[in-house]
């Protein structure tokens, strides 16, 4: 991993090479894998005992306690990896392929070895497996639920670190091919960096023009001209919302590029901050817009959050309705439209319900809500195949080699 630079003070590196301290905040970096170190501590001292008074095989059960989508290849490959390079063998079964449907409390996958080598590598093994499960789940249910919308993986600003990146992007990868295979879904694309973008297939990443380059410009259409002076080769998508002028905004780009429009090359996208209604809308608007395209979805009872996706401010499914009506009418019914802002599973839903008219969704959103629900589990289930596990859990030992009663595991 790369070295830490910081403009206020030369940091100090250790002997070990892994400890670099900044006004006296001490931040240890992995410069090699140092297993040990990242650990949890107890198992480190168990492999200590283990190989001071006796090694034996043991049998591990890797399960989750919620339904998932399977994406267990980083993990696994991690873990044989880091067993060849210190010359030992693990024995790894799994239960499922990647993007299959995984229920709570349900064994992923077996793993046998040593126990001495074994034990230290629980802690990183199960950091790489139970956010992509979560996360594959959540994109194979978006991608899903608006089975005829591309998706753009936009979740690297919300990881914490590189690593939690790429598993991330490799999680929507799984969940969108799911999600191709089982609804004919379009699901994801590309992601919007260049290190994540094989995971869909791409050289590179996908992305025009943030916020900020609107804020530099001056101006929206000003903006989307720099853009396509400086990548002419390029399909344009320009943001819309900086100044609160989306239908103006669009409409101005739209007949700013002609050749463009006629090529379905032009997209506008809708990124309006939930604080404030979409130009021309208000809630009574709102609620006028979605009777003239989809008037039996308010007909429904929907929840508060529900019911905001709906009329409310922000990127709503009457928001976008009236973006494409606003477009349609001038004449521009090949500009595509492209929406974030918070497209979570629960958001994708009610955009579904809305039929709302959208080509392309940026999101993030995919990433796991809340993290106790990423915690995996490994369970040992045997000792030199011999039946023990931990009270409470006999039921991993169903439908295995160790299969036996439960009052056996005990005397």
């Amino acid at each position: 991993m790369g070295q830490i630079r910081d403009f206020r003070a030369a940091p100090r590196r250790g002997k070990d090479g892994g400890r670099v301290s900044i006004h006296k905040t001490t931040i240890n970096i992995p410069i090699a894998e140092d297993i040990a170190l990242y650990t949890d501590k107890y198992f480190v001292k168990t492999r200590v005992i283990i190989e001071k008074c006796g090694d034996c095989r043991v049998t591990y059960a890797v399960f989750m306690r919620r339904k998932v989508l399977y994406a267990g290849r980083p993990a696994i490959q991690w873990l044989e990896t880091v067993c060849h390079n210190r010359g030992v063998a693990v024995d790894v079964e799994s239960h499922f392929a990647e993007g299959d449907l995984v229920q709570e409390n349900e064994v992923m996958f077996h793993m046998t070895g040593s126990f001495a080598a074994l034990v230290e590598l629980e802690t990183i093994l199960l950091q790489k497996l139970g956010g992509a499960c979560v996360a594959a789940y959540n994109a194979f249910t978006m991608a899903s639920e608006l089975p005829h919308v591309a998706f753009l993986a936009m979740e690297a600003r919300h990881c914490a670190g590189t690593e939690m990146a790429e598993l991330m992007a490799y999680a929507a990868a799984v969940g969108s091919t799911a999600a191709r295979q089982r609804a004919g879904a379009v699901g994801f694309l590309s992601s919007s960096n260049d290190a994540t973008a094989h995971h869909f297939g791409q050289s590179v990443g996908k992305g025009t023009m943030p916020h900020a380059f609107i804020g530099y410009a001056g101006s929206t259409v000003l903006a989307a001209q720099m853009f396509h002076e400086t990548f002419p080769h390029e399909d344009l998508t320009v943001l819309i919302d900086y100044f609160g002028r989306e239908i103006r905004d669009s409409l101005a780009v739209a007949r700013l590029f002609p050749d463009l429009v006629a090529a379905g090359r032009l997209s506008v996208r809708m990124d309006t901050h939930p604080n404030r209604f979409v130009e021309g809308l208000d809630d009574d608007r709102s609620r006028t817009v979605l009777e003239r395209h989809v008037p039996t979805v308010l007909d429904r009872v929907w929840g508060p959050d529900e019911f905001s996706h709906l009329i409310g401010p922000g990127v709503s499914a009457a928001a976008l309705w009236h973006l494409r009506e606003s477009l349609d009418k001038a004449g521009f019914k090949k500009v595509r439209l492209v929406a974030s802002s918070g497209f979570s599973l629960q958001k994708c839903r009610m955009m579904a319900q809305a039929k709302v008219p959208i080509d392309v969704i940026g999101t993030g959103s995919y990433l796991p809500e809340s993290w106790p629900e990423t915690y995996a589990t490994a369970d040992i289930i045997a000792y030199n195949d011999i039946p023990r596990v931990k009270r409470g859990r006999e039921s991993l030992l169903r439908d295995t080699q160790h299969g036996g009663h439960a009052e056996e595991y005990y005397n």
